[in-house]
Order: structure tokens, then C-alpha cells, then sequence
């Protein structure tokens, strides 16, 4: 196991046993394990909250590179 691995495991250790679920479904996945867990739901509050960003994109309003780079440059990226 590479350092960089074993780093992020020791991270994941410490949060929470659902929030562990939910890193490992991805790992499996993302190493080809197709039956690591279930698709996820949105919830109705989610798909309300997700549904302006959804039209926006539909329309083709997306953040120009200047904006991105202005968002990264604030979080210090």
C-alpha cells in the first residue's frame, strides 16, 4: 500500500461509521467493484436545491475561467 494510501485510509478511520460507508462505495467503484453499493437517491429537498444549478447549466451559464480562478485564488488554492 503507497504512503499516500495509507494516509487517506488513517483519515477516513476518524470520521463517522456512515461517512466511512460512504468513502469505501466510492473507492470499490472507483477501483471497478460494481456492486459496492447502490446508486444514490437525492432526497426531495436535494433535487429542489440541486434544480437552479441543473436549468442554469441547460441554458449553458457556466463560471468563466477568470471566476473559477477568483474562487480557487479566495480558498487559497
Amino acid at each position: 500500500m503507497t504512503e499516500l494510501l495509507e494516509r487517506a485510509i488513517a483519515r477516513v478511520r476518524a470520521l463517522p461509521d456512515d461517512m466511512q460507508d460512504d468513502f469505501a462505495r466510492v473507492l470499490l467503484q472507483l477501483a471497478g467493484d460494481d456492486e459496492a453499493g447502490a446508486v444514490y437517491r437525492l432526497t426531495p429537498e436535494e433535487e429542489a436545491d440541486l434544480a437552479p444549478s441543473l436549468a442554469q447549466a441547460a441554458r449553458g451559464e457556466f463560471a468563466t475561467d477568470e471566476q473559477v480562478q477568483a474562487v480557487w485564488a479566495k480558498y487559497g488554492r
